[in-house]
């Protein structure tokens, strides 16, 4: 007959089965990989909660698979992302965070060497370039198939060129010495801007620096006659050597630095949707800056806190001295507006191809434009309204009497061949201008062009200055028809016979002399 269980008994048994069920589970918990992944999801669970019930300003501690990290460098061009993320670090007060729920991180790489490392090492998920130099490197990162996603602004001011006193205009630097930063913005300012004088590198004494910055001080120590610096280092530059003067500066040539952002194209296709919405808030953000002084305070600040030897009015004036491009600007840039005759990615990128490849500086072939753009986030970007819309063309006042005789800052002669007495461009001469003008006149887009007709001295001067004139006028007229030049932008001016190259008493001569001066006039 089975006997029964004390209540001591029942008490012992009951202790044993709760122990064996603690120890089991702690075992299950903590020595296999299930319960290790049960534990996890709830600490990050409970993780998540506590965050957004605490303070929104901690930064994150969190998967850094869950930040795009962003490699920049001192420049304020990139102001729309860091406004918009309020700061630089990761952190939960960021409108990406709150709109979007990712995070983004800044991190400020002035060595240009660094920053490229740490691109290939992914330490960065997305690095500036910019499109003008881009041609010199590409070729080194195709490992990593870099693809552009998207235009942070357009130099305004940023980049400038110092000279020593007595040097005016391009012309004056033939066989000088200047100080540029290899490989970068500031060469290929330069090479434009000698191009736009009718001069090549060959014509000057390049001495090459490691960045912008050296070039400055190479400068200010009078061991150069020009350098292309980086602002404020040009104010600075003109205080430091007596009778020195910024000689030009991309408020005038407008259209040449252009920055952007690549990355490589497997981080882009495994993270599309989170890219488009970091393009879409980084536009939010520059349209608000460009609408309101109080936002573009507000972002002064934060660049002013963040970099190193800025101060939040360098900051300010770093911030006007761009342009932050706005969603339009991005479809005008990636060729999405088909109405759109300025500057665009490809075309920057195709000229400056041929430059730095004759310059001998790319090893092998650059690959086109289309085989490292990538528009998508543009194209699917939902952004409306005014504060979105392209820049529009600069407006000029009309045309002075002054501005006829004004010293011109370039002068560059393209020989366009017109028929005795006629003033009909034909269509090798419009090939002519699109090839050898038109491309310096989009790059230099705040700055005025004087078109200059001369002719040799066969027959009266009184009829070939009206000729030159009308032939002038022939050019002013295809560039507003064909290209959208505004028409107070251009000076037309006949010389006649009046400024010869060349001897008039041979052919040759008199042929040089029959040609047209295209001149940029600052303002």
């Amino acid at each position: 007959m089975a006997k029964r269980l004390t209540t001591f008994s029942k008490l012992l048994i009951t202790i044993l089965l709760v122990a064996i069920i603690f120890l089991g589970g702690r075992y299950l918990l903590q020595g296999t990989s299930f319960g290790k992944s049960l534990t996890d999801q709830a600490e990050g669970t409970s993780g998540t909660k506590t965050s957004q019930n605490t303070s929104k300003s901690t930064s994150r501690s969190g998967n850094d698979d869950d930040v795009i990290k962003i490699g920049v460098v001192t420049w304020g061009g990139y102001a729309g992302g860091q406004y918009f993320n309020e700061g630089f670090k990761a952190n939960r007060n960021s409108r990406f965070y709150k709109d979007y729920g990712f995070e983004v991180d800044f991190k400020v790489l002035d060595d240009f060497e660094a920053s490229r490392q740490a691109f290939k090492n992914d330490d960065v998920n997305l690095l500036w370039a910019t499109i003008d130099a881009f041609p010199t490197e590409v070729n080194g990162l195709k490992d990593f198939d870099p693809v552009v996603l998207f235009q942070a602004d357009w130099s305004r001011g940023g980049d400038a060129i110092v000279a020593r006193r007595g040097i005016t205009k391009v012309s004056d630097l033939k066989g000088k010495k200047i100080a540029v930063a290899e490989y970068t913005p500031s060469q290929s300012f330069l090479l434009w801007l000698l191009d736009a004088g009718g001069l090549t590198s060959d014509d000057v004494d390049i001495v090459f620096q490691a960045s912008a910055i050296d070039a400055a001080e190479v400068f200010k120590s009078q061991n150069v006659d020009a350098a292309v610096v980086w602002s404020p280092d040009d104010i600075a530059c003109v205080e430091a050597v007596p009778g020195a003067r910024v000689l030009e500066s991309t408020k005038s040539a407008s259209n040449i630095i252009a920055d952007v952002f690549i990355a490589k194209r497997a981080y882009v296709e495994a993270n599309r949707e989170k890219l488009g919405q970091l393009y879409e808030g980084w536009m939010i953000g520059a349209s608000e800056i460009n609408s309101n002084d109080q936002n573009k305070r507000k972002a002064a600040k934060i660049l002013g806190e963040n970099f190193e030897v800025f101060s939040e009015q360098d900051a300010y004036d770093a911030i006007n001295n761009v342009r932050l491009v706005t969603h339009g600007d991005n479809k005008n840039f990636f060729g999405l507006n088909r109405e759109f005759k300025g500057v665009t990615g490809n075309s920057l990128y195709s000229k400056m191809v041929n430059v730095y490849d004759d310059l001998g500086y790319i090893e092998g072939r650059a690959p086109n434009w289309r085989l490292i753009s990538y528009s998508a986030l543009v194209e699917n970007a939902k952004l409306t309204g005014r504060q979105h819309e392209a820049e529009g063309a600069k407006e000029f006042a009309p045309v002075s009497a002054e501005d006829k005789t004004k010293e011109a800052l370039a002068s560059k002669e393209v020989t366009i061949n017109f028929s005795t007495g006629n003033a009909t461009l034909d269509e090798n001469a419009k090939y002519i201008i699109d090839r050898d003008f038109v491309g310096i006149a989009k790059a230099f887009g705040n700055s005025r062009i004087r078109i200059e007709g001369n002719t040799d001295n066969t027959g009266s001067r009184e009829l070939n200055v009206a000729l030159s004139r009308r032939r002038a006028q022939a050019v002013a007229d295809y560039l507003i028809s064909e290209h959208n030049m505004p028409r107070n932008r251009l000076i037309v001016v006949g010389n006649g016979p009046d400024q010869p190259v060349a001897s008039n008493n041979s052919e040759s001569g008199r042929a040089k002399n029959r040609r047209t001066d295209f001149e940029l006039v600052s303002e």
